[in-house]
């Protein structure tokens, strides 16, 4: 192992929002690894977080803290001693107010924290959100690392699911670089797959629609996905990886969803999928 790599039994790792749908599957991941991770929850002893405890390797090596993005003292007390943060906590909303401030200044706490912590490396998660809603990119230019949203443009249509992201992700490499700190960013596409919360999380509503009926027509657009597993396996590779560095996209498939309802269709035919 190369000598900046150092084993994960002797590693902590801190991840917000630990009870996440990514979160979830990075923490499972992490304790199979043999890390000590600790997990930022809102409250330790809300059931919802219960999922966590039965992990394999939680009884030994999970300790789930209480704090709030919004909280820098919680933060701190949490990340004090971690040799890398996961920065995955992020608020899911169209609301404006509760968006933008909290992905903001939570992520600027969380690197502030782990600056002082002096942490390895610091992965966050961001989104593709943050990367391709941009009207004046040609269709045939190619997406990748260096495309970022128009945040005019995110503001104007009132997506501030994409605002959000964006200016979440530029506040941490803008402190991160104040800080001097080793940030590498994770910028998943839609993701899907098993969930270990017992909470239905926004992207499973995004096929749960088709089943439930509350959708009676889909639009005529493409959309990438990506599994769960894969994500939280990224973000472990590039914490690991010493020569990774900057923005990784991540993403598996597209597909238009006249695809995806026709494979939903296939599986669960005695549901009410629609076919227009």
């Amino acid at each position: 192992m190369p000598v900046d790599s150092p084993s994960p039994a002797s590693q902590t790792i801190c991840v917000t929002g630990a009870g996440g749908f990514i979160a979830s599957w990075i923490v499972k991941l992490l304790l199979e690894k043999g890390y000590t991770v600790r997990g930022t929850v809102r409250n330790p002893d809300d059931p919802k977080n219960a999922h966590l405890r039965e992990l394999e390797g939680a009884k030994e090596r999970l300790i789930l803290c209480r704090a709030d993005l919004l909280d820098y003292e919680g933060l701190k007390d949490a990340i004090n001693g971690c040799d890398g943060v996961f920065h995955t906590a992020s608020p899911v909303t169209d609301d404006p107010e509760q968006m933008v401030e909290p992905a903001v200044d939570g992520t600027k706490n969380v690197i502030i924290a782990a600056a002082e912590a002096k942490c390895r490396r610091v992965v966050f998660t961001s989104s593709i959100g943050a990367v391709y809603m941009d009207p004046n990119r040609s269709p045939d230019v190619v997406v990748d690392e260096s495309c970022w949203s128009d945040l005019e443009y995110c503001k104007n249509t009132k997506n501030w699911y994409c605002f959000g992201k964006a200016v979440a992700e530029q506040a941490a490499w803008d402190i991160a670089k104040e800080k001097e700190v080793d940030l590498v960013v994770v910028n998943p596409v839609l993701v899907l797959g098993p969930l270990l919360q017992p909470t239905v999380n926004a992207s499973i509503v995004h096929i749960l629609k088709y089943l439930t009926g509350s959708a009676k027509t889909y639009a005529n657009s493409v959309q990438a996905y990506v599994d769960v597993r894969d994500v939280a396996l990224a973000h472990i590779l590039v914490y690991e990886n010493p020569s990774a560095s900057g923005r990784y996209l991540c993403a598996e498939s597209a597909l238009h969803r006249g695809e995806l309802v026709e494979i939903l269709a296939k599986f669960f035919p005695e549901f009410p999928i629609p076919t227009k």
